[in-house]
């Protein structure tokens, strides 16, 4: 590496053992996401090359634009562009899989069945064409055959279809995933430090409350971001996770209500004085369901119907399985946050 060319690091691991990578090229689809993003820098820190599957060239080029150009290679296409995911998954020993919505829009063909389900079967037969053994898929922690929401249903049924392949493959579920550039926290820091929220794009209107649904007292596990790029890619030059399913989670679970006052606390310019307040299940559905599918609200304040459902079910694990598999102490959400809390944009 040149002296002109920024230093790439790996995701710090309190694991001493050295992994040394195997692998070359790794196929990755969704890399220009928040995820993905960081998938995409882990794997360049450990000396592997990452082929990314990307819809917009331009974007991701833009958004990666410290890595240096010979260190990865990019793909314009999508999951349902066969030219391309050819060409992206040709003489790839790996492949990492991470395409997911939250929500779907029907008339562009994204819905959870197409994306998740379709896709990952897509990506599956890509693979086993181009002889990738080895998979790394990202589902949700809740995902299960009679889960209440449509988004957990349809990334449990890519499970199935991942499990029921002939690929090395192994599974991740995570929390909800935290990050200084995610959309959650842009959401909160939005929703904190702001007085008010431009109705329609430009008319400003009042927003002195924090809403969270319901009791706000079902709790979660926030995970940072860094452990699940660090497990993910580890995971391809550790043999033993092969055929395992890995739970993620940060080391404390949280209410909700707790975690809106943390990050209330935390985030720098949050308004102290604004209440963290409940909104009835009953009326956040039924805005789901009307108000929320208009273009009333900014895109990040906006929610659906599975994740009013999703909310009112805990989302919490055992971290001590994959804390055992990779060597490492999960991040704490509160450290964390203090730390990148000014670079939330």
């Amino acid at each position: 590496m040149s002296s002109e060319e920024p230093e790439i690091q790996a995701v710090e691991s309190n694991d001493s053992r050295e992994e040394t990578p195997f692998l070359t090229r790794v196929l990755v689809t969704g890399g220009s996401g928040f995820v993905g993003r960081y998938v995409v820098r882990q794997l360049v820190a450990m000396g592997h090359k990452p082929v990314c599957l990307v819809r917009d060239l331009p974007s991701f080029v833009s958004l990666v634009s410290e890595l240096p150009e010979d260190r990865y290679e990019a793909v314009a296409g999508d999951l349902f562009d066969d030219e391309a995911l050819e060409r992206a998954a040709a003489g790839a020993e790996a492949a990492i899989h991470l395409v997911g919505i939250i929500f779907e829009q029907p008339l562009k063909k994204r819905t959870f069945s197409r994306i998740h389900v379709e896709g990952t079967r897509r990506v599956i037969d890509a693979c086993t064409a181009a002889g990738i053994k080895r998979y790394a898929h990202m589902s949700a922690l809740g995902s299960r055959p009679n889960a209440v929401s449509r988004y957990h249903q349809t990334k449990w049924m890519a499970e199935t279809l991942v499990r029921e392949s002939e690929l090395a493959w192994t599974i991740f579920r995570p929390s909800i995933i935290h990050g200084p550039d995610g959309e959650f926290m842009r959401m909160m820091r939005a929703l904190l430090c702001s007085a008010s929220v431009p109705l329609f794009g430009v008319i400003p209107a009042p927003f002195p409350v924090v809403p969270y649904f319901g009791d706000g007292q079902h709790r979660v596990q926030p995970v940072s971001v860094r452990d699940v790029a660090q497990c993910m890619v580890a995971s391809l030059s550790k043999p033993e996770t092969v055929g395992q399913v890995y739970e993620l989670g940060g080391p404390e679970a949280m209410s909700w209500k707790e975690l809106y006052r943390t990050c209330r606390e935390l985030i720098p310019g949050a308004k102290q004085w604004k209440p963290v307040v409940s909104q009835p299940v009953a009326v956040a559905k039924l805005m789901a369901m009307t108000v929320m599918r208009l273009p009333v609200f900014p895109p990040m304040f906006r929610f659906n119907l599975g994740q009013v459902q999703m909310s009112q079910e805990d989302s919490v694990c055992d971290v001590s399985p994959v804390e055992r598999a990779f060597g490492i102490r999960l991040r704490d959400f509160r450290q964390e946050l203090a730390d990148y809390g000014g670079q939330i944009d």
